[in-house]
């Protein structure tokens, strides 16, 4: 599975990438306006890219056909995220990744982000890939079956920024806080921060990525 993608190049020289994923229903159209927002300094050379996710049914949603990372069968936090699906996602993304390897962009200089569903993904990929990268954002997420992840990891070290919203009735904010432990007792360098905002990210959020990500690419 190839993922199409909206991608904003840099102004300057390619320096570093930022893959950047939506949640249920939305497309790489969605987070795109937010780069503008962000606004990254020029030297930094970040490329961003903002993968759709593929037009599948969603159980929940009586079966309709619509953009999704995963399937999601339950609104249980323990089987909401189908695991196969995710693995599949989580697959296609790396092949993202690896093409801006290929392209001479360092793991170090990549961050790999996502939101919601796309933050399961992220969270999901991000340690059990064969390289390090310069860090993962994850969203107002949560985490696919966390108990693998010990067994699964191939990062010992990783640099997690998560943030949530306290009013956040999609994702309650302590299945947030529970991937947030998890990281943290695996020995990640893992982040939580918590703003009063419903299932969407805000001003403050945005000011606090921007820190973050220059803080990983420069």
């Amino acid at each position: 599975m190839s993922l199409d993608a909206i991608v904003i190049d840099p102004q300057s020289s390619h320096k570093a990438t930022v893959i950047w994923l939506h949640g249920l229903g939305d497309s790489g159209e969605g987070f795109a306006p937010i780069v503008p927002e962000i606004n990254l300094p020029s030297e930094l050379g970040v490329k961003f890219i903002f993968p759709h996710a593929p037009i599948q049914p969603v159980t929940i949603n009586g079966g309709m056909a619509m953009r999704s990372w995963y399937d999601i069968k339950s609104l249980d936090l323990d089987k909401r995220a189908d695991e196969q699906g995710v693995q599949q996602s989580a697959a296609a993304v790396k092949q993202i990744i690896d093409a801006e390897i290929a392209n001479g962009i360092e793991p170090s200089n990549i961050i790999l982000a996502g939101f919601s569903q796309g933050g399961v993904v992220s969270l999901y990929l991000g340690p059990r890939l064969p390289y390090q990268l310069a860090g993962i954002m994850a969203l107002s997420t949560y985490m696919c079956e966390p108990a693998k992840l010990t067994l699964e990891k191939q990062q010992a070290n990783l640099n997690v920024f998560m943030a949530h919203g306290s009013f956040d009735d999609v994702v309650p904010t302590t299945a947030g806080e529970s991937a947030y432990k998890t990281l943290v007792e695996l020995g990640y360098d893992a982040s939580w921060q918590v703003y009063p905002m419903a299932h969407q990210v805000c001003l403050e959020e945005i000011k606090a990525i921007r820190a973050w990500l220059i803080s990983r690419l420069s």
